[in-house]
């Protein structure tokens, strides 16, 4: 991938002021431009992009044949496809990720960094075992499960468990580490968070092996199934 990711946006001739080109060159992307489906076709007879985003909302149809025929075309590439308001959403058009108009520009970059490769010159990298956060993309890729986005919050959440392996890091830490609060009366947040940080990095969140609860105390991320030799408890979450 070169220094900026290349984007091709396939949006109608009368896309206008709902144009996401502006938005995408504004986020440091670059991008190709086509009006058509078969245009798009035609194009990536000779170019590889990093992402297709597929603007159905500017076009007559809602596209999902062409899109259909891009996925085959470019098996491996990433596609966003944006369809009309109201319009029903049609998984059969092969895409990734489907937003439905109108988005927020924050929203659609969102989603098309949480798609894009990990620029390691730019990225930060942490691992642990089969655990690889992406910090600046918000993401976090294990081994057999695919990568996952993350809220700015999950992503220091995951990280601090990360950088700090086989420790038992207390509920209090963690409220003040990422909450910036003293308050632990209310850990429902915590609680939540911890829930859907397993959905991303266990094989089966019920019964975590990797994030595990120490009852009436906090958690420890081990790549153990025991903590050494104390049998793993999980919350009620």
């Amino acid at each position: 991938m070169g220094s900026s990711p290349l984007v091709l946006l396939v949006e109608g001739q009368t896309a206008g002021r709902d144009s996401l080109a502006g938005m995408l060159r504004k986020a440091s992307y670059d991008i190709a431009i086509v009006r058509t489906g078969a245009e798009a076709q035609s194009w990536l007879v000779e170019n590889q992009p990093d992402l297709i985003i597929f603007d159905a909302s500017t076009m007559r149809s809602n596209g999902a044949r062409n899109c259909r025929r891009l996925r085959r075309q470019a098996e491996n590439t990433p596609i966003i496809h944006c369809r009309s308001t109201g319009q029903e959403e049609d998984r059969s058009a092969g895409a990734d990720v489907y937003l439905m108009r109108p988005f927020s520009p924050r929203k659609l970059l969102n989603r098309a960094r949480a798609l894009l490769p990990a620029d390691e010159h730019k990225e930060e990298i942490v691992h642990y075992g089969n655990i690889t956060l992406y910090r600046f993309k918000r993401s976090v890729e294990v081994d057999g499960k695919g990568e996952y986005s993350l809220t700015p919050k999950l992503t220091q959440l995951l990280e601090i468990f990360i950088r700090h392996p086989n420790e038992l890091l207390t509920r209090p830490q963690l409220m003040q580490t990422v909450w910036e609060t003293d308050f632990v009366g209310d850990t429902r947040t915590l609680d939540v968070h911890i829930r859907w940080v397993r959905e991303c990095i266990e094989v089966d969140p019920s019964r975590p092996q990797l994030l595990q609860t120490i009852r009436g105390k906090g958690y420890l991320l081990s790549v153990n199934p025991l903590l050494n030799g104390k049998e793993s408890l999980t919350d009620e979450e």
